[in-house]
């Protein structure tokens, strides 16, 4: 191949290039898409977990949508008040008081209260169990599976067996929701972090039926219920549920527990 070749060849390829080149930052400039820049500055605050506990796909939807209007300064439950507060600042805005919650798990039926129906052994996988034999071996319908769906969903490491059951560190919960939506029973929820009294069952059987299957599931007794002055405390579906807006910490209803099954 001669000189003159290679210089032509050389020649018509960075000509190319750089028609391409021209070509996209013409294109770059015509189509690009403005973005606020309080958007940029909300999404530099947020953790950037992007683990979708606040309703959204990851923290550049959130801060989309906080600056269109359409999610509070403080929607992020990861960054809790202190993001919600530089949030709020960006946007001119002031973070209204949230509070803190984190997940609860309403089952106290670990190995030793809860019991068997039979010895099961494959896939450990609690929405797998709605395919065997009484939805698991826990003689309890509505009891915690302990197989780890939550554990897995969890981006924190915040949740893990323990003696058969899923326990929550509240400490390092962020109340991102992905636990809540993971279990196939519906055993956890996000209350309050301060919350005095919770219930740890959420079996609907009758109280016979509750203590055939588990030593320490909630009997549907009501005694509860009918010593609690401040209207907190109301059975539904024979199990108690406490309501935490009226809760006043007093622990009558702990107290008056024959099972001991409210925490």
């Amino acid at each position: 191949m001669s000189i003159q070749a290679i210089i032509i060849a050389a020649l018509v390829v960075g000509g190319v290039g750089l028609f391409i080149g021209f070509f996209l930052g013409i294109s770059g400039e015509k189509f690009k898409v403005e973005v606020d820049e309080r958007e940029e500055a909300i999404l530099g605050v947020l953790p950037g977990n992007n683990c979708g506990g606040c309703g959204y796909a990851g923290c550049s939807g959130l801060a989309a949508a906080i600056v269109k209007g359409e999610a509070p300064v403080n929607g992020c439950p990861v960054g809790g008040a202190p993001v919600g507060a530089k949030v709020g600042e960006i946007m001119g805005v002031a973070a209204e008081e949230g509070t803190r919650k984190v997940a609860f798990v309403k089952c106290a039926g670990n190995c030793e209260k809860a019991k068997t129906d039979y010895q099961y052994t494959g896939v450990e996988d609690c929405a797998s169990m709605a395919f065997v034999p009484g939805g698991g071996a826990k003689s309890c319908s509505y009891g915690c599976l302990g197989y780890g769906s939550c554990v897995k969903a969890c981006p924190f490491d915040a949740i893990h067996i323990v003696d058969g059951i899923a326990l929550v560190d509240k400490e390092v919960c962020k109340a991102c929701g992905k636990c809540v939506a993971a279990c196939p029973k519906h055993l956890i929820e996000l209350v309050p972090y301060d919350a005095k009294h919770i219930v740890q069952c959420s079996s609907k059987d009758k109280g016979k039926d509750v203590m055939k299957a588990c030593s320490v599931g909630c009997i549907g007794c009501h005694l509860c219920e009918k010593n609690c002055e401040h209207d907190a405390v109301h059975v539904v579906d024979n199990v108690a549920y406490i309501d935490q807006s009226k809760c006043t910490g007093c622990g009558v209803c702990a107290e008056k527990c024959p099972k001991k099954i409210i925490l």
